[in-house]
């Protein structure tokens, strides 16, 4: 080989296998939110929701366990209206009034969270029952 002519170079070995980055908490929050909207298409999303806030809450620095805490208690607390409409609706046919307020209720908090959320502030009052 001829040292003025330029050699051949060879390719880099490939990168070894790394496992996809885990998602940031705050995009774990923003799914479980976006799993309960979804639920009005597919309700077991909402279940999926309510099991990632549970394993995520732990872990959690404190600003979004208040996201995981109302997101929790916005599963249970909408498993209870859905209950109670449902019980309306059997005994005196008005549980679809109760559905309507349980959709509009489920949305608002969604929505309020998803802001919370993108402002990168914390839930004021996660135990709230309404908004």
């Amino acid at each position: 080989m001829d040292p003025t002519q330029p050699q051949p170079t060879s390719l880099p070995p490939p990168p070894p296998f790394a496992p996809p980055p885990a998602p940031a908490k705050d995009t774990t929050a923003k799914i479980i939110y976006v799993l309960y909207l979804l639920s009005f298409f597919a309700g077991v999303t909402s279940l999926v929701g309510v099991v990632m806030a549970y394993v995520y809450r732990g872990d959690a620095p404190a600003p979004l366990q208040t996201h995981y805490r109302f997101q929790i208690r916005t599963f249970w607390i909408g498993a209870l209206y859905a209950l109670l409409s449902s019980l309306l609706l059997m005994l005196f046919g008005v549980g679809v009034l109760g559905f309507a307020f349980l959709a509009v209720w489920i949305i608002v908090r969604c929505v309020k969270g998803l802001r919370f959320l993108d402002r990168r502030e914390v839930v004021p009052d996660p135990a709230t029952w309404l908004w």
